[in-house]
Parts: C-alpha cells; structure tokens; sequence
C-alpha cells in the first residue's frame, strides 16, 4: 500500500516560507559524488541535462558540506531511502527557505535513481531520495531524477529500514541529530560527501 508512503513522500514542514533559493554555481554537465556512510561507501553519477535545478542544487549541497554528519532518517524497504536535513537545527532552518524551481521529470525513479522529495510544485530545497525500488508512479507526481547509484548499490541495499517513517521531519528540523541520535539510535547515517 504505497499511496500514504508516496503522499508522506510529500511532505516536508509546511511551514516554509516562499523565499526563493539562489544557487551559488552551475554543476558539471556530468559528475561523481562518493558518499562515505556508517555501512561504506557508494558513488552517484550526475547528469545535468536530466533535472538542471536539482543537479545544480545537490552540487552546490555537497560543496558546502551539507549532508556530512546527516542521518538516513526515512527508509521504507523496497521502496526509498531519504535523507537531506541537515543535524544542525539552525543550517535546516536556513535551507528550509531556500527553494528552488522545479525541473521536468525527464528520467524514470528507477531503482538506484536519486531525486528531490518536495511538497509539491515549487517546493524543493535539501531533502532527496535514492529509490530501492522501481518507481515509475513517483514520474506523474513531478520527482524528476538526476542521479544514479552506479558504484555501491549493495551498500545502498544495506542501510537501516527498522524505522521506517517513525522519526519526526519536525523534530529533526528543530533537534538535529540529538533527537535522532536519542531516539533513533540504529539509523544509518552519512559521514561525508564529496566530488569525486
């Protein structure tokens, strides 16, 4: 039953404000990122032309250090594994703010495919998904991919789904990583990120 999974796959806090992003450069027309997580580490490739905003976006995150030391706080088996808020509350609030324009979904959410949760048009900001599963229903609902797990996809496989979706996307934003670490103390996390 993925309906309720999908629609929470919509959430992020309501409470943004309308504030529009500026992304600080423009990313490579294609480019690795390695990411090395408490279950080892695993490589995306990014193509620019599939979701131009998104790339840029998730390149300018990665720059910036934004996903070191961040938790796998939503993994559903089979179907995604989400991270993106950041374990200090007070750079989550200044990235809650910071939306950027949608991109046309041009590639499917295959297995291995990384896209930008959001909350529906115009709502993205740091939160993204890798999909462990093929989920081409997530296409029509405008998540449009730009990435690919092509080194790792068995680290992926590994992280954490005893969760589920129990930990609390409010209370992340407000408590960072101690809520987390408090209450979630077995999810999988992210050390580092950077351009290969």
């Amino acid at each position: 039953m993925k309906t309720p999974i999908i629609l929470s796959l919509m959430f992020l806090c309501a409470c943004s404000s309308s504030e529009s992003g500026q992304q600080a450069s423009t990313a490579p027309d294609v480019f690795r990122v390695k990411f090395d997580t408490s279950k080892g580490p695993f490589v995306v490739e990014v193509h620019r032309s599939s979701a131009p905003n998104g790339a840029d976006r998730f390149y300018d995150l990665v720059k910036q250090k934004f996903f070191d030391d961040t938790r796998f706080f939503r993994v559903v088996k089979g179907f995604i594994g989400q991270f993106g808020i950041s374990g200090d509350p007070a750079v989550a609030e200044k990235w809650r703010k910071q939306k950027m324009p949608d991109d046309p979904v041009k590639e499917t959410n295959a297995r291995g495919t990384l896209s930008f949760a959001m909350a529906g048009p115009g709502s993205r900001t740091t939160q993204l998904f890798i999909n462990l599963g093929d989920n081409n229903q997530l296409d029509g609902m405008g998540f449009a991919a730009f990435g690919r797990v092509v080194e790792g996809m068995d680290v992926v496989d590994q992280i954490n789904p005893e969760y589920g979706e129990a930990p609390d996307q409010g209370r992340i934003q407000a408590e960072g990583n101690d809520y987390l670490k408090q209450s979630f103390p077995k999810l999988d996390y992210i050390k580092t990120v950077r351009v290969e």
